[in-house]
């Protein structure tokens, strides 16, 4: 076994997440070992990322590469497909409303790995080992990750980008509360004979949230959640049963549905560490937090993670692993992730449930954001960016400044 020297941080995993780690930490002048396989090339899943995930992006230097082959989001809208008695009204959230162009992007996974992959490759300032870890060594001033290739990398921080059930949490000695939902998604892209407008819909149902979203052309993604069963039942049927079924599922909105070959399905789970860093240890992305695929927040959320990790680091950066990085960095992602968690899972449940309270606080809710336009700038801003709703309404109680040289009173 070779030991190689030291390095100024370790990367765990090579999905999405863990590509974008590597190349922010390079990025801001940190040596990277990025340890993981290249990513599946039969991934049929998209991304839909948000304004601000685009712009750090296009700050590590991968945006323009990958909006060749993207779908902006312009409009996206709830619709209560449940069939019970109390039914919340559509409520449709327009980009223009908050004076942005698009809320997003819709990328396609494997041209955004693919992307990711060549700029990691290409970078000066990272060693993609593409073996995985096999076992963790963790000491007081290091860590120290043996990889399936036979060789050792050390650092001051590991960065665990290495999923949900990720072997460096465990290691670093972080527990994690952990869920598994009656509740599978059905992933795969279809055609259709009606303009999408860039507009992506969330249609509720009583098993979970039946997303589409927009990609280039005729084209949408599609997440259904359903029970296990029904998704195994679903991915089943033949090209024409699928389609009809989606299509009435759809309302026929975007008019005759073909779908794509390469269904998928996944499991749905939650999980939340008691802690986001701890041992020169620190989660981002699914490590960290996992929930149902509603809203569109996981990648963004895992991104956020990313930015703040980096920032975190360059404060620390005698010592980016230290105790104290990794308490900024916990108190530090603390709020954001808890609260974006804890929203989509009450909102899961609140489709679950069959119980009226549950659905009346559901209809209530979505009646008053549906009509109330400040209340829905709020959202739309939030959603984008924590704080940014917050902001925003402070800016708007704030008195104009007098003229200058206006009298008196």
């Amino acid at each position: 076994m070779s030991v190689d020297d030291t390095t100024r941080t370790l990367v765990a995993g090579s999905g999405p997440v863990g590509l974008i780690s590597a190349l922010a930490f390079a990025e801001a002048g940190f040596n990277v070992v990025l340890a993981g396989p290249p990513a599946r090339a039969d991934d049929g899943r998209t991304t839909a990322l948000m304004v601000p995930a685009l712009n750090f992006l296009d700050r590590i230097g991968v945006l323009a590469a990958l909006s060749t082959d993207a779908a902006p989001l312009k409009v996206m809208r709830i619709v209560d497909a449940t069939s019970r008695l109390i039914r919340s009204p559509i409520v449709t959230f327009r980009a223009g409303e908050i004076g942005e162009e698009h809320f997003g992007f819709n990328f396609q996974n494997r041209v955004l790995n693919a992307v990711l992959e060549k700029a990691v490759e290409a970078h000066a300032g990272i060693e993609w080992r593409r073996a995985m870890v096999e076992n963790w060594v963790i000491a007081h001033d290091r860590v120290a990750a043996r990889l399936s290739n036979g060789t050792t990398v050390e650092a001051p921080l590991a960065v665990a980008a290495d999923g949900r059930n990720s072997p460096a949490r465990q290691a670093a000695g972080i527990s994690a509360s952990a869920q598994t939902l009656p509740q599978a998604a059905l992933v795969l892209n279809f055609a259709h004979s009606r303009e999408h407008a860039f507009a992506s819909t969330e249609f509720h149902t009583e098993t979970g949230p039946f997303t589409q979203v927009p990609l280039p052309g005729r084209r949408s993604s599609l997440v259904w959640v359903v029970r296990p069963e029904t998704a195994k039942e679903l991915a089943g049927l033949d090209e024409a049963a699928l389609s009809l079924r989606i299509e009435r599922q759809m309302q026929s909105m975007l008019g005759r549905v073909t779908v794509d070959g390469g269904r998928q399905i996944y499991p749905l789970s939650t999980m939340l560490p008691r802690r986001f860093a701890s041992n020169r240890v620190a989660l981002v992305g699914e490590a960290a937090h996992v929930f149902p695929p509603i809203g569109a927040q996981g990648l963004n959320l895992g991104i956020r993670d990313v930015e703040q990790l980096v920032e975190t680091a360059t404060k620390h950066v005698a010592d980016p692993g230290a105790p104290a990085a990794l308490a900024d960095y916990d108190s530090s992602r603390r709020p954001d992730i808890l609260a974006r968690t804890s929203a989509v899972n009450l909102l899961n449940r609140s489709l679950l449930s069959d119980m009226l309270p549950a659905q009346l606080a559901r209809n209530a809710g979505l009646n008053f954001l549906g009509g109330f336009s400040p209340l829905r700038g709020f959202f739309m801003r939030e959603g984008l960016r924590p704080g940014s709703g917050f902001a925003s309404i402070v800016s708007g109680l704030r008195l104009p400044r007098r003229a200058q040289g206006a009298p008196t009173e």
